[in-house]
Protein backbone atom coordinates (compact mmCIF):
# COMPACT_ATOMS: atom_id res chain seq x y z
CA UNK A 1 0.00 0.00 0.00
CA UNK A 2 1.28 3.14 -1.02
CA UNK A 3 1.69 6.59 1.84
CA UNK A 4 -1.38 8.71 1.47
CA UNK A 5 -0.52 12.90 1.39
CA UNK A 6 -2.61 15.53 1.88
CA UNK A 7 -3.95 17.02 -1.55
CA UNK A 8 -6.34 20.52 -2.14
CA UNK A 9 -8.09 20.55 -5.21
CA UNK A 10 -10.67 23.59 -6.47
CA UNK A 11 -13.13 22.87 -9.23
CA UNK A 12 -12.47 24.93 -12.36
CA UNK A 13 -16.42 26.33 -13.11
CA UNK A 14 -17.14 28.67 -16.05
CA UNK A 15 -20.10 31.54 -15.24
CA UNK A 16 -21.18 32.59 -18.38
CA UNK A 17 -23.00 35.59 -17.20
CA UNK A 18 -21.21 36.35 -13.91
CA UNK A 19 -24.84 38.69 -12.49
CA UNK A 20 -26.96 35.18 -12.72
CA UNK A 21 -24.32 33.36 -11.01
CA UNK A 22 -25.32 30.06 -13.24
CA UNK A 23 -22.11 27.84 -13.58
CA UNK A 24 -21.17 25.02 -15.07
CA UNK A 25 -18.24 22.90 -13.70
CA UNK A 26 -15.30 22.33 -16.57
CA UNK A 27 -12.03 21.07 -14.43
CA UNK A 28 -10.37 20.42 -11.71
CA UNK A 29 -7.03 21.69 -10.04
CA UNK A 30 -5.18 19.22 -8.33
CA UNK A 31 -1.92 19.90 -5.78
CA UNK A 32 -0.09 17.56 -3.76
CA UNK A 33 3.00 19.17 -3.22
CA UNK A 34 4.81 15.55 -1.34
CA UNK A 35 4.71 14.09 -4.61
CA UNK A 36 5.27 17.42 -6.80
CA UNK A 37 2.14 17.53 -8.60
CA UNK A 38 0.52 20.20 -10.03
CA UNK A 39 -2.10 19.60 -13.08
CA UNK A 40 -5.50 19.93 -14.12
CA UNK A 41 -8.19 18.11 -15.89
CA UNK A 42 -10.28 20.25 -18.20
CA UNK A 43 -13.08 19.00 -20.10
CA UNK A 44 -15.55 21.74 -21.74
CA UNK A 45 -19.10 20.71 -22.53
CA UNK A 46 -19.78 23.18 -25.22
CA UNK A 47 -23.71 22.43 -25.20
CA UNK A 48 -24.62 23.21 -22.04
CA UNK A 49 -22.84 26.49 -21.98
CA UNK A 50 -24.51 27.30 -24.98
CA UNK A 51 -28.20 26.08 -23.02
CA UNK A 52 -26.83 29.00 -20.44
CA UNK A 53 -25.36 31.70 -22.79
CA UNK A 54 -25.87 31.44 -26.49
CA UNK A 55 -23.97 34.24 -27.34
CA UNK A 56 -20.38 33.28 -25.17
CA UNK A 57 -17.44 33.66 -26.74
CA UNK A 58 -16.53 29.83 -26.46
CA UNK A 59 -12.82 30.50 -28.40
CA UNK A 60 -12.26 32.89 -25.87
CA UNK A 61 -13.43 30.86 -23.02
CA UNK A 62 -10.85 27.77 -24.59
CA UNK A 63 -8.25 30.19 -24.52
CA UNK A 64 -8.11 30.81 -21.33
CA UNK A 65 -8.94 27.62 -20.42
CA UNK A 66 -6.01 26.18 -21.81
CA UNK A 67 -3.73 28.63 -19.62
CA UNK A 68 -4.65 26.63 -16.32
CA UNK A 69 -2.39 23.34 -17.45
CA UNK A 70 0.11 25.64 -18.84
CA UNK A 71 0.37 27.30 -15.59
CA UNK A 72 0.68 23.94 -13.37
CA UNK A 73 3.31 22.67 -15.49
CA UNK A 74 5.28 26.27 -15.11
CA UNK A 75 7.80 27.14 -17.17
CA UNK A 76 8.27 30.08 -19.81
CA UNK A 77 5.09 28.91 -21.43
CA UNK A 78 3.07 30.29 -18.83
CA UNK A 79 4.63 33.16 -18.51
CA UNK A 80 5.82 35.31 -15.77
CA UNK A 81 3.42 33.11 -13.21
CA UNK A 82 5.34 29.87 -14.57
CA UNK A 83 8.15 30.76 -13.30
CA UNK A 84 7.53 30.67 -9.57
CA UNK A 85 7.55 27.85 -7.31
CA UNK A 86 4.83 25.06 -8.00
CA UNK A 87 2.78 25.70 -4.55
CA UNK A 88 2.80 29.88 -5.50
CA UNK A 89 0.93 28.59 -8.75
CA UNK A 90 -2.04 27.09 -7.22
CA UNK A 91 -2.28 29.65 -4.92
CA UNK A 92 -2.20 32.12 -7.91
CA UNK A 93 -4.48 29.58 -9.85
CA UNK A 94 -7.17 29.40 -7.11
CA UNK A 95 -7.44 32.51 -6.15
CA UNK A 96 -11.12 34.35 -5.75
CA UNK A 97 -12.08 36.19 -9.12
CA UNK A 98 -15.58 37.81 -10.55
CA UNK A 99 -14.65 36.61 -14.03
CA UNK A 100 -16.20 34.05 -16.14
CA UNK A 101 -13.74 31.63 -15.02
CA UNK A 102 -13.59 30.91 -11.71
CA UNK A 103 -12.35 28.47 -8.86
CA UNK A 104 -14.56 26.44 -6.41
CA UNK A 105 -13.56 26.92 -2.75
CA UNK A 106 -10.17 24.69 -2.08
CA UNK A 107 -10.76 21.06 -0.80
CA UNK A 108 -8.56 19.08 1.05
CA UNK A 109 -8.01 15.49 0.94
CA UNK A 110 -5.74 12.33 1.23
CA UNK A 111 -4.32 10.28 -1.94
CA UNK A 112 -1.51 7.90 -2.46
CA UNK A 113 -1.86 8.32 -6.40
CA UNK A 114 -3.20 12.44 -7.42
CA UNK A 115 -3.46 11.38 -11.13
CA UNK A 116 -5.75 8.87 -10.31
CA UNK A 117 -7.58 11.26 -7.88
CA UNK A 118 -7.64 14.15 -10.47
CA UNK A 119 -9.74 11.68 -12.78
CA UNK A 120 -11.96 10.21 -9.79
CA UNK A 121 -12.82 14.16 -9.31
CA UNK A 122 -13.26 14.67 -12.90
CA UNK A 123 -15.55 11.94 -12.80
CA UNK A 124 -17.57 12.58 -10.10
CA UNK A 125 -17.44 17.07 -10.05
CA UNK A 126 -17.06 17.42 -14.46
CA UNK A 127 -17.93 14.87 -16.59
CA UNK A 128 -21.91 14.27 -16.86
CA UNK A 129 -22.92 10.71 -15.71
CA UNK A 130 -23.24 7.93 -18.14
CA UNK A 131 -27.14 7.57 -18.72
CA UNK A 132 -28.54 4.26 -17.23
CA UNK A 133 -29.29 1.45 -19.86
CA UNK A 134 -32.76 1.04 -20.34
CA UNK A 135 -34.20 -2.47 -19.09
CA UNK A 136 -36.15 -4.16 -21.06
Amino acid sequence: MSAEHTYDYAIVRVVPRVERGELINVGIVLSCPALDFLEAGIELDEARLRALDEALDLDAVREHLATIPLVCRGGPDAGPIGELPQRNRFHWLVSPRSTVIQMSAVHTGRTGDPAATLDRLMDTMVRRPAKPQSVG
